[in-house]
């Protein structure tokens, strides 16, 4: 039998991604210094920002975050809403451009029992796919085959998302 190691799962599986028992919020906490390679905070945009997913199903998989503190959709004004849809809608072009995939997944899961890591804070998952990809190692094994360093990723996604600031900045 083959194994496959990811020790950096470990840190998701110990719970190290989700609220802290002080109360603060991880998703929160992320953007605090605004763009970040170490944190892989993309995009900050005036009530949202865009982060990779620090335990991704693939390669490409990010996230759209309130900036603001809050469990369900209920929680934001519209004007938070629509930024969301609106960096959801370029985050789809960005991967796109950069990795070429043959669709996405995306969506928000709403509380742990709908399966949200960090059920505390509203955030909406996209997930670059293509023909063939059945991520069956994630039913099989509980484990999953991606194929850039995040690091990588980042370097790759980074640039668009320059250009997205540039465009957007009033």
């Amino acid at each position: 039998m083959n194994h496959l190691f990811a020790p950096w799962r470990m840190r998701y599986i110990k719970g190290e991604s989700r609220t802290a028992d002080d109360g603060s919020c991880l998703l929160c906490e992320i953007p605090r210094d605004g763009v970040s390679r170490d944190r892989l905070v993309l995009y900050r945009g005036n009530l949202c920002y865009v982060v990779m997913n620090a335990f991704p199903y693939t390669s490409g998989h990010l996230m759209v975050v309130p900036l603001d503190h809050g469990a369900k959709m209920g929680d934001f004004p519209l004007p938070v809403l629509a930024e969301m849809t609106s960096l959801l809608r370029e985050c789809e072009r960005i991967i796109e451009e950069i990795y070429r995939p043959g669709g996405f997944n995306m969506g928000i899961n709403v509380g742990s029992a709908a399966g949200a890591g960090i059920a505390g804070h509203l955030h909406a998952h996209i997930l670059p796919r293509w023909d063939g990809d059945t991520n069956f190692l994630t039913t099989v094994a509980e484990a999953r085959v991606v194929p850039e360093d995040l690091r990588e990723s980042y370097d790759r996604l980074r640039p668009s998302f320059i250009r997205l600031s540039a465009v957007s900045t009033p």
